[in-house]
């Protein structure tokens, strides 16, 4: 592995409340992920976030999650697989309407949160997700949990697949990110999250808790904004891996 993309959930906060600091993760990242509207962000935090992003070379993709402000879209909602289809399909649109507006241009679609965590596991949602992506635009890619049913669903869809890790989360034996309610689901420590990162990178695979790997493509690397350690975590992550070698730019440009 020779080049990997570094990406962040930007773009979260909402009217005048802020969430994470966008402005410095964006002089770090290569790819942002950018809240439509329902979990987080409005039409001005998301406009200026594809602005800033576009000024910085930044690639943008949509972040599409639950309707759920108050819990970050981190509640599991029971939704139908076609509910979700449109939900999704909705708020690509509105990303990439905005992109444009700011004279940027969405490249792909990463799900947030519950709604991620469930396409990971449940098939039928991972399809629904797949689904809505392809009849907005086929051209985009589908950024997707390492090792997920959100792989193989975008794959069956015709879907150009762009496999993740996660440079501040645990991973469980079966290689699915460990509920954050548990111990070892966040990894706080910048120095301890790069170093991860770089052996999962060069091993061309997912870590889990126990030390065990777990062969994937890595085209990705995820640190999540919305933590007071993101951008420390980011700066670390970054250097390291271009310290070792590794270019760190954008899969899709």
């Amino acid at each position: 592995m020779t080049s990997v993309d570094l990406n962040s959930d930007l773009g979260e906060g909402y009217g005048a409340y802020a969430c994470g600091d966008d402005a410095a993760m964006l002089s770090v990242v290569t790819s942002a992920n950018v809240a439509c509207g329902l979990h987080a962000g409005d039409p001005e935090i998301m406009a200026a976030t594809f602005r800033i992003a576009r000024e910085r070379g930044v690639a943008v993709g949509a972040h599409p999650g639950f309707p759920d402000l108050w819990g970050f879209g981190r509640r599991r909602i029971p939704f139908t697989p076609g509910e979700i289809e449109r939900l999704v399909a909705y708020q690509v649109g509105a990303a990439q309407a905005l992109a444009t507006y700011a004279g940027h241009r969405v490249t792909y679609v990463k799900t947030h949160g519950a709604l991620g965590n469930i396409a990971a596991e449940d098939r039928a949602v991972a399809d629904a997700v797949a689904r809505a992506v392809k009849a907005v635009d086929p051209a985009l890619a589908l950024l997707a949990i390492a090792l997920s049913a959100q792989v193989s669903a975008g794959e069956a869809a015709g879907l150009e697949v762009v496999q993740e890790i996660f440079a501040d989360r645990g991973y469980t034996e079966k290689g699915l990110l460990i509920p954050r309610s548990e111990p070892g689901a966040m990894i706080t420590d910048a120095t301890e999250a790069a170093d991860r990162v770089l052996a999962m990178v060069e091993s061309g695979a997912i870590i889990t808790a126990q030390g065990n790997t777990l062969p994937t493509p890595v085209r990705s690397i995820c640190v999540h904004g919305d933590s007071a350690h993101a951008v420390a975590t980011a700066k670390a992550v970054r250097a390291r891996l271009e310290g070792a070698g590794v270019t760190v730019a954008p899969f899709r440009p």
